[in-house]
Formats: C-alpha cells, sequence, structure tokens
C-alpha cells in the first residue's frame, strides 16, 4: 500500500519516526517509482499529536491495518485498487493542546505542508494533488495554499471544517487558492462545534462565520450531508450516504457509511464528478443553524466520544480527536 507518513516538525515535513527531512525526496520516489494516480494528502485536526499513546493519528485515523475503524486510507482506496490508486501521504502534526496554541501551531504546520507539496510538484510537476483534512486541518490546508504557486493542488475537500469565511476568501485569493477546486463538506450535526469554533477560536476576528453556513466562492461547493434534498442528489449520482443519526456530531463527515467513498471518487474522478455535475440538485440555502437541534422528531442523543459509542456506526476513530 502506498502510504508515505510525515509529520510537521515546526515548519518543516519530515518523514514519521525521522528528526530530519533529507531522505524526504528520496522516500517519495522509491514508494512511489510508477507515478501512476493522484497524491491524495490527509490531514487531522485537533487533539492529534504524532507519537502520542492514544493520540496519534497514524495509529488511529491513518491507519492502514485490517480491522481499523475509520481508516482514512483503506475509506479513500488505498490498498483496494491496484497499480492505480496513487500515493496516500498521511500528514500529522501536532494539535494536542489548548485551542489557541493548536490554531497557532496549525500556522507552522501549513507551512511545512507547503513544503510537502512543493517537493511532491518537483518531481511529479503534471500528477494531481489533493488534500483532505477534517475540523482544524482545515487551517493548515489554507496556510499551506497560501504560500504556493498556481495549479499547485487540483482539489481539496474539507470536512466540517474550523475556518472562518474571511480565511477562507483570503486563502483562495491566492494563485494556489484560485486555481484550485474546494469542496465544502457541512452538516447541521456540527453546528454546536461550528458555534464554539466563532465564540472560541476565531473571537474577535470581526464577523466570525464558520464555513457550516455555506462557502461563497466562485470554484467551490458545499454539500450538507444531513440534508435529505442533498443525499438524494448523491445518491442519483451513483454515491448514497446513510442518513445521519445523530443530532450532535463532530465525526460525522467520515464516520457515516459512503461518505469516504465519496471523497476517494471526487479526487480520483473529478471529470465524472464536476463542480458544475455536484452543484445541480443542491438546494438553494443550507438549512438554518440549530435547525437540526430543533427538530422534534429526531432523538436527541449527545456524541461526545466516539471510541465509547460504537453503535453508531461499525467503523469509527478509536480516541476521542477531533
Amino acid at each position: 500500500m502506498p502510504i508515505i507518513r510525515i509529520n510537521a516538525q515546526a515548519d518543516t515535513p519530515i518523514l514519521r519516526d525521522h528528526s530530519n527531512s533529507r531522505e524526504l525526496r528520496q522516500t517519495l520516489l522509491r514508494r512511489d517509482p510508477d507515478a501512476v494516480g493522484p497524491v491524495i494528502i490527509m490531514t487531522h485536526g485537533f487533539k492529534y499529536q504524532p507519537g502520542h499513546t492514544t493520540a496519534c493519528p497514524h495509529r488511529s485515523l491513518f491507519a492502514t491495518h485490517p480491522g481499523t475503524r475509520s481508516s482514512w486510507p483503506r475509506g479513500l482506496g488505498f490498498g483496494l485498487m491496484g497499480v492505480k490508486e496513487g500515493l496516500g501521504i498521511a500528514f500529522g502534526w501536532n494539535a494536542r493542546s489548548t485551542l489557541a496554541t493548536a490554531l497557532h501551531r496549525s500556522r507552522a504546520a501549513g507551512h511545512a505542508l507547503a513544503k510537502l507539496i512543493r517537493d511532491v510538484k518537483s518531481i511529479w510537476p503534471t500528477r494531481p494533488v489533493h488534500l483532505i483534512s477534517h475540523s482544524l486541518g482545515s487551517e493548515v490546508v489554507f496556510e499551506a495554499i497560501q504560500h504556493l504557486p498556481a495549479h499547485s493542488v487540483s482539489r481539496i475537500i474539507l470536512l466540517t471544517a474550523a475556518s472562518v469565511q474571511s480565511r477562507a476568501d483570503f486563502a483562495l485569493s491566492s494563485p494556489a487558492g484560485r486555481t484550485c477546486e474546494l469542496i465544502n463538506i457541512t452538516s447541521r450535526e456540527n453546528d454546536l462545534f461550528d458555534f464554539l469554533c466563532e465564540r472560541l477560536l476565531h473571537f474577535g476576528h470581526g464577523h466570525a462565520t464558520t464555513l457550516g453556513r455555506g462557502l461563497d466562492a466562485p470554484h467551490s461547493v458545499t454539500l450538507q450531508l444531513d440534508c435529505p434534498i442533498t443525499l438524494e442528489h448523491l445518491s442519483r449520482l451513483g454515491r448514497p450516504i446513510d442518513p445521519p443519526q445523530r443530532r450532535v456530531c463532530h465525526w460525522s463527515a467520515y464516520m457515516r457509511r459512503g461518505t469516504l467513498r465519496l471523497y476517494s471518487d471526487l479526487m480520483r474522478y473529478p471529470e465524472r464528478f464536476s463542480m458544475d455535475l455536484l452543484r445541480q440538485g443542491l438546494p438553494a440555502e443550507p438549512a438554518p443553524r440549530w435547525s437540526r437541534l430543533l427538530e422534534v422528531s429526531a432523538p436527541l442523543t449527545w456524541r461526545r466520544r466516539p471510541d465509547r459509542f460504537a453503535a453508531y456506526t461499525s467503523a469509527g476513530p478509536r480516541s476521542a480527536t477531533t
């Protein structure tokens, strides 16, 4: 399985379990010499820390051994599609601290991610590079694309991003931001986390509006995965996703059955799932905030720790991370 594990050491990308970046380029060439398929870089969010005994992303979210719950590499097709599956890069950074400290560290991690992408493009200049991140990983992604030339990144998929509209606007105005496509995955299940993000993480940044309320950019699309109209639209496109089962859940964007398969296809077959096609059949506006909490018919269930509530899905993360 062509997966390379890389961590951010301050603003420098290093191979996992290595102390410097000297062998990174050679490792890229050795692990994927045929250069077939896209390069997909996966980035986690808050509370993960590479090497931590219980919160290491490489042992949970990015693990590849059989039986791993909510494995992004396996869910995205790595190890299942043969020689054309491309190269997967699991990118870890130290987000295990307070929210303010993790946000500060995300800037340096973004610089490390940008350096990694430059290395990849210098080796394979025509090969598509896609990014997928969850929660606070969006801040790493937005920081990275501000420091890259045009056409460095093809598609970005943000899963319940912990970023605000102004941050996205600034990043997408960069050369790399203007030439990429961004798919914003949201859900009203994440409303509480969006609210806390605006009040705690981005307090003092003017009128902070998270991407959970949608993203206003010409080369973007927002998919609200608890919206019946959106789910019906995706099902017609051949990518059904299980309906939501909770009112509040921060991990639903990758835990529900069908989600990772959808993201794999969005990155591997962009010509088959164009932005115009994705926009067709979507509602004109996202559902208002708190609308899911106010549904009388939905059972009020609070999902705090995904490793303690296995009934939600047959696959779930192993640690309480975001």
